[in-house]
């Protein structure tokens, strides 16, 4: 049964890279690749609901690794998205500022959730059984309020916060990506003024 799953899992990875190579601008590479990811998820869904796991170390694998590997994507790119339409015209201090601010709600996610990245990031299994089988709904577990509203054939307790951690590890990436730019650009025009001045001199 994983095997279709894996073959979805690979035509879109090579789409998303057909994206990348082909746009420049951020806010289409995140238009172009949620739609696609987005299309994804929708085949995906409907074949999961089709068909059953032959046992429950399959299912657990499906929810714990291969949907949030791609979930977290379609996360990714529609808070990359969010970020750069919002992000302001102004000065660099004032873009800058913003995409601290940014990163300071990723460091509060983190903060919240410290426990069960501690139990993803180390690999455990033993609450598996728990987070990643659909229909264990445990409310002691510390559970997302949209669980509530989540398709129960296609999503588990905590599925959607694996996606998180892993799509807040790419916004983390891309933030700091953003603010080393800028900080190359300060030193740059920095060091040119410098010179320049020191040539007047």
């Amino acid at each position: 049964m994983l095997a279709k799953v894996y073959d979805e899992k690979q035509s879109l990875e090579a789409k998303l890279k057909q994206i990348d190579s082909e746009e420049e601008v951020i806010l289409k590479k995140a238009e172009r690749s949620i739609y696609c990811i987005s299309n994804s998820l929708k085949r995906l869904k409907e074949y999961i609901r089709g068909n059953k796991f032959p046992n429950q170390k399959d299912e657990i694998l499906f929810f714990k690794e291969i949907k949030p590997a791609i979930y977290s994507k379609l996360i990714y790119y529609v808070k990359i998205f969010n970020i750069e339409s919002k992000r302001p015209n102004g000065t660099e201090k004032s873009q800058r500022k913003y995409l601290l601010n940014e990163l300071d709600k990723l460091e509060n996610f983190f903060s919240e959730n410290l426990e069960f990245y501690q139990y993803v990031r180390n690999n455990m299994t033993y609450l598996d059984d728990k987070y990643f089988v659909r229909g264990k709904l445990d409310i002691r577990l510390f559970m997302d309020t949209f669980i509530y509203d989540a398709d129960p054939e296609f999503s588990t307790s905590h599925d959607y916060k694996v996606s998180k951690i892993i799509a807040n590890d790419l916004l983390n990436i891309y933030l700091n990506t953003e603010l080393a730019v800028m900080e190359r650009k300060d030193y740059t025009s920095n060091k040119n003024f410098i010179i320049s001045k020191g040539k007047y001199t």
